[in-house]
């Protein structure tokens, strides 16, 4: 049986999602889990592999098991053996092909921006702190200069071996409700720190460091070396994964099945 969770989890005192020799991931942290609760060795597969630092509210990750717990009971019964700084939210049976990042139709990511300059020590580990002048109105032109199908290969970090660099931006939306600063944007797909950088280069236009036309140079052109910084990992979220769905042989036509949990997410 495969199972299907969707997780939440404190990316702070992690090195990432996926595994890595000697070091605590949150990949490791659910197969032990998982592990101690079946009885048995399992491989958790996830929607994508967040970084050091970065958070989620709706990762989606998948296993196979031979228990026969029933799959609704898994979110429950796992987290008596998760740490507190990582929770699976909900459960079920999915497809034995299922797979959580080769199915995903697109997905949300949210980035915070602490404004002000008191009360960040409470906020430190989840959001970035700027507190000079920005232009809100020239950062949502920004936006739309972003959204759209293109080569986003100007906005991603080394050490990525993708080749195919085109991704498409559904929606990109920047929210301001002092002292806060709300960037989401949702895609087919994200290249390696592509939002981080993103986040970063729209602060620099803000600021008046970048103008919209360099920004357009970026994407034209590729270069990583005109985008702006990038943005710190504590400020990002990844908020929920959306996939499609084919009914069970009925005839029916895809249907689309959200992971939506912002409700439980710092709707700022």
């Amino acid at each position: 049986m495969r199972i299907k969770l969707v997780v939440e989890y404190d990316g702070t005192d992690f090195h990432g999602f996926q595994r890595q020799p000697g070091k605590r991931t949150v990949d490791q942290v659910l197969e032990e889990a998982i592990s101690q609760l079946t009885g048995e060795e399992v491989h958790v597969t996830g929607s994508g592999r967040t970084d050091a630092g970065v958070h989620a509210f709706g990762q989606v990750v998948a296993f196979d098991t031979r228990a026969t717990i029933p799959p609704q009971r898994y979110c429950q019964a796992i987290n008596t053996f998760l740490p507190p700084d990582v929770r699976v939210i909900r459960s079920e049976e999915a497809a034995t092909d299922f797979h959580p990042r080769y199915h995903a139709q697109c997905k949300t990511y949210r980035y915070l921006v602490y404004r002000a300059a008191r009360g960040y020590t409470l906020y430190r580990r989840y959001a970035h702190q700027y507190t000079g002048s920005l232009d809100i109105a020239l950062l949502q032109e920004a936006t739309y200069n972003i959204t759209g199908k293109h080569d986003f290969r100007g906005f991603m970090a080394s050490g990525s071996d993708v080749q195919d660099t085109v991704r498409t931006v559904y929606r990109f939306s920047i929210e301001e409700r002092f002292p806060w600063l709300r960037f989401e944007i949702t895609g087919d797909g994200f290249l390696y720190r592509m939002v981080r950088n993103l986040v970063g280069t729209l602060i620099e236009i803000g600021r008046g460091a970048m103008t919209l036309e360099q920004l357009d140079e970026v994407i034209t052109t590729g270069d990583r070396k005109k985008a702006g910084p990038t943005a710190p990992a504590r400020g990002l979220y990844l908020v929920r994964v959306d996939y499609y769905r084919v009914g069970h042989g009925d005839g029916s036509t895809m249907r689309k099945e959200s992971v939506s949990i912002d409700k439980r997410s710092l709707n700022l």
